[in-house]
Order: C-alpha cells, then sequence, then structure tokens
C-alpha cells in the first residue's frame, strides 16, 4: 500500500477561519487522488471539518523574553513535528485556490521544491541599480507552497534560534531567511514557473485591458495565488485594488474556490 503524502496548513489568530481550512481542504479533495492526510496545525480547531487533522500548533522555541512569532511558520522544520518526521508533505497556505490536479507536485523528483517569489510579480528593473540585492531577491523562494521532508531541514530552525535578533534584523520576512539557509545547504530548487500564478500579473489582462476582458486561467496553472494586492478576499468581493484593474467576471475562479 502506498504510504500517504501530507499536505499542511497553519491557522493562528482571526484573520483566517475554520471555513478558509474547510474550503482548502474540499479543493485538496477534488484535486489529489493519491492517498493524503489533510493536517491543519492551529490554536483554535472549532468548526473544523472531521476529514481535517487538526493538531497544536508546533513551538518555534524561542529564547525566554524573545516573543516574536511572525516567522511562526519556520517551526514546520520542527524535527519531532507532529510525528511526522521522514514523511513528504506539501504546504499551502490557506490564502489560494487550487485549480488542477496536485499530483505533479508530489510526482517532481527532488528533494525541497519552493515557489520562486519573482514568478509571481512583474519584473522590477529599479532593483538592477543593487545587483546584489537584485540577485538576492530573484532566489528568494515564495513559501505559500512548498515541498519538503518532514525534519530534513531542521538547518532551518535551528539558524534562526541560534541568533532570532540577527534573523529579523538581516532579513525581512521568514521566507528569505529560510531561502538563504536552503540555498547555502544547496536545496533551493523552483516549482516549474507556470504551475503557480498570480492572480493579478497572470490572469488579470493588464491595466485597462482588464475592462475589455475578463480574467483567465493561465495553460498549465494549478495554484492560483493573491500576492501583494488584492488580496483573496478583496478579489471575491470584486475590488482590484486600482482604478485600472478591473476584477470581472471569476465564476470560474469561484466555483474551483468554493466547490
Amino acid at each position: 500500500m502506498t504510504e500517504p503524502v501530507l499536505i499542511l496548513t497553519m491557522k493562528w489568530g482571526t484573520i483566517y477561519g475554520a471555513d478558509d481550512v474547510n474550503r482548502l481542504y474540499r479543493q485538496v479533495k477534488r484535486h489529489l487522488a493519491r492517498p493524503h492526510r489533510f493536517i491543519c496545525f492551529t490554536d483554535d480547531p472549532k468548526g473544523i471539518d472531521s476529514g481535517v487533522e487538526a493538531m497544536p500548533l508546533p513551538e518555534l522555541g524561542l529564547p525566554q523574553g524573545h516573543g516574536d512569532t511572525r516567522w511562526r511558520k519556520l517551526a514546520l522544520h520542527r524535527p519531532d513535528l507532529g510525528g511526522l518526521t521522514g514523511m513528504t508533505a506539501l504546504f499551502m497556505d490557506l490564502d489560494l485556490v487550487v485549480v488542477d490536479d496536485l499530483s505533479p507536485f508530489f510526482d517532481l523528483p527532488g528533494d525541497f521544491f519552493i515557489i520562486r517569489d519573482d514568478d509571481l510579480f512583474r519584473p522590477k528593473p529599479l532593483r538592477k541599480i543593487n545587483p546584489g540585492r537584485d540577485r538576492f531577491l530573484n532566489s528568494v523562494g515564495n513559501s505559500s507552497v512548498f515541498r519538503y521532508e518532514v525534519g530534513a531541514h531542521s538547518y532551518i530552525l535551528d539558524a534562526y534560534l541560534a541568533d532570532p535578533k540577527a534573523a529579523t534584523s538581516n532579513f525581512e520576512i521568514s521566507q528569505q531567511f529560510q531561502s538563504a539557509q536552503l540555498a547555502a545547504h544547496g536545496n533551493l530548487h523552483y516549482w516549474p514557473k507556470e504551475w503557480c500564478v498570480s492572480f493579478k500579473n497572470d490572469c488579470v489582462p493588464r491595466n485597462l485591458l482588464s475592462y475589455f476582458s475578463d480574467p483567465k486561467l493561465p495553460e498549465g496553472a494549478r495554484i492560483v495565488l493573491f500576492a501583494g494586492a488584492p488580496k483573496m478576499e478583496d478579489v471575491f468581493s470584486g475590488q482590484g485594488d486600482k482604478w485600472y484593474r478591473r476584477i470581472g467576471n471569476i465564476d470560474w475562479l469561484r466555483k474551483a474556490w468554493q466547490g
């Protein structure tokens, strides 16, 4: 019998609720035929579907007196994460929409895979003024969707806990720090660009063209993300963030989101 793979997500605080977890669970169920376990690490399991394994949020293990938990996702690299060590896991944020088969995310040979953050945005020519920073930012992995072996990259968390103050001073967000650690260990690899797409930059016609054509799903897309603004909740309420960005008819996206 094939060992099940893991789908992991996290929910804490009040920004996202049980409905968001349940929607993602249903999306995965529709688009992943192979045996899998859907696990949500959360501080409040109330209302979460019975098919979801709700587990307590893993502790970061920060030194006493260091109360910054913005980088909580790094706790996914605990070597003892929920008794799941050694299992293959695909982590997904709650603010995305699955639109096609997820099997290729597990079939792609290799160790660690993540979205290249720059693939979700349009080119930024002004970054070329600082070539070193441009090269680094071009290498950063967006941690909205990544696959890894649980416990195999505990060096990321170890490096953070060794000096959390330096980490948060030298890196703006946790995915930058995580990417730097992965690159240093030769483990930073990216999904094919067409698999994970930006709704704003890949689906919506650019600028005023959005007034003449509705958003469309690019060929090969499997997951739609909402990097930057507008956020997912804004899109579903018809807000494009900019006056020149019309959202238009997104029945295809709403159907994929709601099921």
